[in-house]
C-alpha cells in the first residue's frame, strides 16, 4: 500500500531492508485504520449525533459542538478508505494527483478539516466564557446552532478555491483570469493560514484564559447552574487531541507551499518524501474521526444516559426495546 523510493533516491526499494519495514508497518497501520477505525468513527460518530437530537432538550452548548465534529467525522471516515487505499506515492494508487477523483475527495475533506478545527476553537472561546460569564446566555445552546451553520458556510467558501483552480486549469489556460489562479500553493497557504493559524491561536488564547479562571477560587465555581467539571477535561483532551493530530497535516502543506515558492528545481528525493509526509500526516488527521467521539463517549457523564433513552426507541421487531436489552449493554461497555 505504500511505496518508499524516495528513501534512497533511486526508486528501488528492494535494496532497503529498512524501507521495506517500513513500507510493512505503514501497511498495517492503514488497515488497521480502515478495519478498525472506520468502522468505529462511523458507528461512535452516528450514535454521538443520534443520542443527541433525540435529547435536544437536555443538550449543552459543548454538545452542539461536539455534533458539529460528529458530523465532520462522519464525512472523514466515509472518505478515508478511498484516501487510505489510493495515496499519490502509494503502489495501489487509485487515484492521481490533480485529477477529477483527486479534486472531488480534496473538497469535502478541506470543509471537514476547518469545521472540525474551528468547532474546536470555539468551543474552547464559548467555554471560557460559559465558566467567566455564567447565566449570561452569551455561549447558549440557541447562539451554539446559528455559530456551527456559519462555520459551515465558512469552511464550504473556502474549500471552494480548489473548485476554481480545478475548473481554471482544465477549461481554459489561455484565459488572463485563470492564468491568474493556476497556482495550488495560494490555495494550500490560505488553508494554513485560515485553517490552522487562526484557530489554534483562539484555542491557545481560550486555554490561558481558562487557566486564569481556575486558578480563582470564587463563590461562582460552586454555581450549580454552571458546566460540570469533567466538561473541562474533556474540553482541553479534545483541544490537545484535535490540534495534536491536524498539525502534521499543515504542517506538511506549509512545507510544501515553501518549497515550491522557491521556484527553485526540486530533488526527486525530497518531492517523494514530501508526498510520503502528506500521505502519512492525512494518516493521522483521519484518525481524529474516531479518537475524538470515544473521548467525548468515555468522558462526558451525561452521553450514556442520553444513549439508554435512544436504545429504548429502537424498535426490536414488533415492539420497543427494552432498557435491559442486551444490545445496550454491549454499546454501553
Amino acid at each position: 500500500m505504500w511505496g518508499c523510493g524516495w528513501f534512497n533516491g533511486t526508486g528501488l526499494v528492494e535494496e532497503l531492508p529498512a524501507c521495506q519495514d517500513l513500507q510493512l508497518g505503514l501497511s498495517l497501520l492503514s488497515l488497521l485504520g480502515l478495519v478498525v477505525g472506520v468502522p468505529v468513527g462511523l458507528c461512535y460518530n452516528a450514535l454521538l449525533v443520534l443520542a443527541n437530537l433525540h435529547s435536544k432538550a437536555s443538550m449543552t452548548m459543548p454538545d452542539v459542538y461536539f455534533v458539529n465534529m460528529a458530523v465532520a467525522g462522519l464525512v472523514l471516515s466515509t472518505l478515508a478508505p478511498v484516501h487510505l487505499l489510493g495515496p499519490p506515492s502509494s503502489q495501489w494508487a487509485l487515484w492521481s494527483a490533480g485529477g477529477e477523483v483527486h479534486v472531488a475527495l480534496q473538497i469535502p475533506f478541506n470543509v471537514s478539516s476547518l469545521v472540525a478545527m474551528y468547532s474546536t476553537a470555539l468551543l474552547s472561546l464559548d467555554h471560557y466564557i460559559e465558566r467567566a460569564l455564567p447565566r449570561t446566555y452569551m455561549a447558549s445552546v440557541y447562539n451554539t446552532r446559528h455559530v456551527c451553520g456559519f462555520v459551515w458556510g465558512g469552511a464550504l467558501l473556502t474549500s471552494f478555491s480548489s473548485l476554481l483552480f480545478y475548473i481554471c486549469s482544465h477549461v481554459s489556460t489561455r484565459a488572463l483570469e485563470c492564468a491568474k489562479m493556476q497556482n495550488a500553493e495560494a490555495a494550500d497557504a490560505t488553508l494554513v493560514f485560515i485553517g490552522y493559524v487562526v484557530p489554534a491561536l483562539a484555542a491557545l488564547y481560550a486555554l490561558v484564559l481558562l487557566s486564569r479562571v481556575r486558578r480563582e477560587d470564587t463563590p461562582l465555581d460552586r454555581d450549580t447552574g454552571r458546566l460540570e467539571p469533567s466538561a473541562h477535561r474533556l474540553l482541553v483532551a479534545t483541544v490537545c487531541t484535535q490540534f495534536g493530530l491536524w498539525t502534521p497535516h499543515y504542517l506538511v502543506l506549509l512545507g510544501h507551499t515553501v518549497l515550491i515558492s522557491r521556484g527553485q528545481p526540486v530533488d526527486a528525493h525530497y518531492v517523494g518524501l514530501l508526498h510520503f509526509a502528506k500521505d502519512l500526516s492525512k494518516l493521522l488527521a483521519f484518525s481524529s474521526s474516531f479518537v475524538t467521539p470515544l473521548l467525548y463517549r468515555y468522558m462526558n457523564q451525561s452521553f450514556p444516559g442520553k444513549l439508554r433513552r435512544l436504545m429504548k426507541k429502537l424498535p426490536c421487531g414488533d415492539r420497543h426495546c427494552s432498557p435491559d436489552h442486551i444490545g445496550v449493554q454491549q454499546v454501553l461497555a
